[in-house]
C-alpha cells in the first residue's frame, strides 16, 4: 500500500467522527471502452447486463417481470406510461442492509416498493391514485409524481422527493418496516419545494441535510434542523461570492455562460431559524406549475447550476465536511467544502473536459456523458453514474473517482462499469451498510418495460454486485513499474510497487469502524 493510502486510512481510523476520509487508488483494472447496447430482452439483459472489471460478480435480485408473475408480490406500474410505467430510481438500504426501498419515478401514481433481500419478495408500501394524470384533475391531492430520491434517515424513517412531476414535495414514510396496510406517510414541510433529486444527511454536521433542485437553473440547498427528525429549522441556499450572472436564468444563458460559479461561497438564508420565509415567495408552497423553492432562491441570488441531480456527503483530508453534487448538463461533478459559519468553497471535483481518465492504466474511449447519480463506498471513494445511454448503440457508464489526496479535486476518473441494456440508464447505485463489498444498481426504463411493444419484457430491474474477488490492478499486482505522471502542475502516483493485497479486508474493517 502506498504511504499516501496508508495515511488516508490511518487518518480515517483516528477521526472522532468515525467517517472515512475520501480517497484511495483504484482497486480494479479499469475498462477501456463503453458497452455496446443489445436489443430488448437480449440474453445479456437477462443474465449479465453489465461490463465489469474482472472478478466483480453481478446477480439479479428482482425485476418487474419476476414481481408481476407472483401474486404475493406487488410493484408500481402506471397505466399507459410505456417505458416510464415504473421507473425504478435511487434506491435506499435500511440500516440492517436486508431491505431495499425502490422509489418509482413514474409520471403519476408514484410510490415506493420495499424489497426483502432474504425472502426475495417485493411489495408496494404506498402509491398515488393516478389522479394527477393529465385529463383527470391534476390537483395531486391524492397522487404523487416522479419519486426520484429515496433516503433512509438516521432516525429510522424513509424520505422520498418528487422531481419533474407532482409538486416538488418531500414525503416521509414514518414506519417503513411496517406491514403495507399499516404504513403512515406525511408531507415533510421543512423541505423547500424544488425538483427533488438528491437528499443526503451531514456526516460531521449531524443536524444538516443537503438537497438540490434538478433544473438547468438549479440551486443547492441545506436545512439546519433544530429537532432530531428535521421537521423544523433554517433553510439556506448556496451562492458563490464572485457569481455575477442572473440567478433566474439557465446556467449557460448569455448572462451566465461566463459567470464564475466556483470559489469562495456562502450559504444565504431563505428562512429564519424557526423556518419562517425571509423571501416574498414562500419556498414551501405546493404547486404543479412551478417550484416555489426555486423562485425563492432566485430572489436571494443563489448560484444556478446545470441540472444538479444527486449528492453525497464526505470528509476531506483536512477533516472538513464536503458535499459532492452532479451537474448533469455540464458533464461535471462539483465539491463544496464547508468552512466555519456559513462559508464554503466550491470546486470542480471531476469533469469530462478537465479530468484525465484511467491515469496509469490503458486508456478508455468512454466519455463522461450526463453524470447523474453518485455513490460512496466505505473508504469514501465517490462513483459517478451516468444518465441515459451515450447513444442508441453505446451504453452509459459508471466511473470511480480517484481523489487519493482527499482535497476535493480528482486526479483521475477510472472506468468502472458500463451497461448494455437497450433504452436503459443505470441509477440508484448504493453500497450495503452492513456488507461493504456489496452494492446494488437499478436498471431504469429499459425498452423491455414497455410490454405493449416488448411482450414478456424483463422491465426495470435491481442487480447486486460484489467486489470480494476483484482482480487487483495488473501493474500493481505484477510489480512491473512505479512511475508518476505530471498533470495540471501536480505529480500523480499512477502505479505503485506495493499494492495492498488486503484491500477488501481493510474495506470491511473501515465499514465496521464507521457504524
Amino acid at each position: 500500500m502506498t504511504n499516501l493510502k496508508l495515511a488516508v486510512i490511518s487518518s480515517a481510523i483516528a477521526m472522532t467522527t468515525s467517517v472515512a476520509i475520501a480517497g484511495t487508488e483504484p482497486f480494479f483494472n479499469p475498462l477501456t471502452q463503453s458497452s455496446a447496447v443489445a436489443s430488448p430482452n437480449h440474453i445479456n439483459e437477462v443474465n449479465s447486463p453489465w461490463q465489469v472489471p474482472a472478478g466483480i460478480s453481478q446477480v439479479n435480485l428482482t425485476s418487474m417481470a419476476e414481481i408481476e408473475a407472483d401474486m404475493d408480490q406487488s410493484v408500481v406500474r402506471a397505466p399507459g406510461a410505456g417505458t416510464s410505467a415504473s421507473m425504478w430510481d435511487m434506491v435506499a438500504f435500511d440500516h440492517t442492509g436486508n431491505y431495499i426501498f425502490i422509489p418509482h419515478e413514474s409520471p403519476y401514481g408514484a410510490g415506493v416498493t420495499r424489497y426483502d433481500i432474504r425472502q426475495d419478495k417485493a411489495n408496494i408500501l404506498f402509491s398515488g391514485d393516478n389522479s394527477g394524470q393529465r385529463g383527470v384533475d391534476n390537483t395531486w391531492a391524492n397522487d404523487f409524481g416522479a419519486f426520484d430520491p429515496a433516503t433512509y434517515t438516521p432516525y429510522g424513517t424513509l424520505i422520498l422527493g418528487e422531481e419533474w412531476s407532482g409538486e416538488g414535495r418531500v414525503i416521509e414514510v414514518l414506519n417503513p418496516m411496517a406491514h403495507p396496510d399499516d404504513i403512515e406517510i406525511r408531507e415533510k414541510q421543512s423541505f423547500a419545494n424544488v425538483s427533488q433529486e438528491g437528499i443526503r444527511f451531514g456526516k460531521k454536521q449531524k443536524n444538516v441535510v443537503y438537497y438540490v433542485d434538478e433544473d438547468r437553473s438549479g440551486a443547492i440547498y441545506k436545512l439546519v434542523a433544530d429537532d432530531r427528525e428535521f421537521n423544523s429549522g433554517q433553510t439556506f441556499v448556496l451562492a458563490v461570492n464572485d457569481f455575477d450572472g442572473v440567478s433566474s436564468e439557465n446556467y449557460n444563458s448569455a448572462n451566465n455562460a461566463n459567470a464564475t460559479r466556483t470559489g469562495d461561497a456562502r450559504w444565504i438564508p431563505l428562512t429564519d431559524r424557526q423556518g419562517k420565509p425571509l423571501t416574498q415567495q414562500n419556498p414551501f408552497e405546493n404547486a404543479a406549475s412551478f417550484r416555489a423553492g426555486r423562485l425563492a432562491a432566485d430572489e436571494v441570488g443563489a448560484t444556478p447550476y446545470g441540472r444538479p441531480e444527486d449528492v453525497e456527503v464526505g470528509i476531506l483530508g483536512n477533516g472538513r465536511e464536503v458535499l459532492y453534487f452532479t451537474a448533469t448538463s455540464e458533464q461535471a461533478v462539483y465539491s463544496v467544502e464547508m468552512l466555519r459559519g456559513n462559508r464554503a468553497v466550491v470546486r470542480v471535483f471531476a469533469s469530462e473536459t478537465g479530468t484525465p481518465k484511467n491515469v496509469g492504466f490503458p486508456a478508455t474511449t468512454g466519455k463522461i456523458n450526463s453524470p447523474d447519480n453518485l455513490a460512496q463506498d466505505a473508504f469514501g471513494n465517490i462513483y459517478i453514474i451516468e444518465d441515459a445511454p451515450n447513444g442508441s448503440d453505446i451504453g452509459g457508464d459508471i466511473w470511480f473517482v480517484r481523489d487519493a489526496n482527499s482535497d476535493g479535486v480528482a486526479e483521475s476518473v477510472d472506468h468502472f462499469m458500463s451497461i448494455q441494456v437497450n433504452g436503459a440508464e443505470a441509477t440508484g447505485m448504493i453500497f450495503n451498510p452492513k456488507r461493504p463489498t456489496e452494492f446494488v444498481v437499478s436498471i431504469q426504463h429499459p425498452s423491455s418495460t414497455d410490454i405493449e411493444n416488448n411482450p414478456n419484457g424483463k422491465g426495470d430491474a435491481l442487480w447486486l454486485f460484489n467486489i470480494e474477488d476483484v482482480v487487483p490492478p495488473t501493474c500493481e499486482k505484477n510489480f512491473r513499474y512505479n512511475r508518476h505522471s505530471f498533470y495540471n502542475g501536480r505529480f500523480i502516483r499512477t502505479c505503485s510497487s506495493d499494492w495492498d493485497f488486503n484491500y477488501v479486508r481493510k474495506l470491511k474493517r473501515q465499514a465496521r469502524h464507521d457504524r
